[in-house]
């Protein structure tokens, strides 16, 4: 499994720049293609809501994930021109849209989820060229949360060889927001900046759709641990989580970075969506220029 949260050497190595970069010319950080198979093509994103989520939250991540691929006309900065920094990627387009839903209000598993829990959820859909997504409301606590926010990993379908792919995103609002729903929260850690205003009011759905955004790049350029990334395959350097924490140019740790703001709510965001929606998403890296 691969997390998405990364402690502040992470963050270091790729935002610090040396005293001495006039002298000595950093590194591109380059993530390696380890020759596995990435998804491509036409993608069906299941959603497994697990709690209590009120129809607009629902809406404002359905929207999200709908805007990755749509060919609606949409303001520049868009959310489908973030996400074609994937067609870069080996294999071409990764077209996002999504399927099936079912809702899981009474908690079946209880409040408290184990690892083994998150792969059990996602086999309520079986597929392949599918990622099946599991949102968690915000009293549902996940082992390890506050250390990763959110995972993807994968699942065999059937007895076969073939193997579907999951992610699983926690509503981070009372649980761990200064790490999983930062900048719209003060970090826990670093320079204590303001923290922004969510383009969507909603703390820690906004935040949820940083760490879905990082998640679904991930999974798409390295859904089988055998896709590009870098560092060991159990804590890998993925295509969003590289370098974490960045928004916007001029980025560092505990800044991130000069982004849009929304002049009549204050709200901040750097990609518009569909429907009129609004999202904050990180920076993706580039294979072609190595940025």
């Amino acid at each position: 499994m691969a997390t998405i949260y990364h402690l502040a050497t992470l963050m270091l190595f790729c935002f610090i720049q040396l005293s001495f970069s006039e002298l000595v010319q950093e590194q591109p950080l380059v993530l390696k293609y380890h020759n596995g198979p990435l998804l491509k093509g036409k993608i069906t994103v299941n959603l497994i809501w697990y709690g209590k989520f009120t129809p607009i939250q629902r809406s404002i991540i359905v929207d999200f994930i709908n805007s990755l691929s749509s060919d609606k006309a949409t303001t520049v900065p868009s959310t489908s021109s973030w996400w074609k920094i994937t067609e870069k990627y080996k294999g071409g387009s990764s077209t996002l849209a999504v399927g099936k839903q079912i809702l899981l209000e009474n908690y079946p598993l209880g409040k408290f989820l184990k690892n083994p829990h998150l792969p059990a959820l996602a086999s309520k859909f079986n597929g392949v060229d599918t990622i099946n997504v599991i949102l968690t409301s915000k009293d549902v606590a996940v082992e390890g949360f506050c250390m990763r926010c959110g995972t993807h990993g994968s699942t065999r379908v059937g007895r076969g060889p073939v193997r579907g792919t999951y992610i699983w995103v926690g509503n981070s609002e009372t649980q761990c927001p200064g790490q999983c729903a930062w900048p719209f929260h003060q970090p826990i850690y670093g320079p204590q900046t303001p923290p922004l205003v969510a383009p969507n009011g909603d703390v820690g759905v906004d935040g949820m759709i940083i760490n879905l955004a990082t998640l679904l790049g991930n999974t798409v350029t390295n859904p089988f641990n055998n896709g590009y990334f870098q560092g060991p395959a159990n804590a890998p350097l993925e295509a969003v989580s590289a370098c974490t924490g960045m928004f916007g140019s001029g980025s560092y740790p505990g800044y991130p970075g000069k982004v849009l703001v929304e002049k009549s709510t204050g709200a901040s965001y750097n990609a518009n969506g569909i429907n009129g929606r609004k999202y904050l998403l990180p920076a993706m890296w580039d294979p072609q220029r190595s940025t």
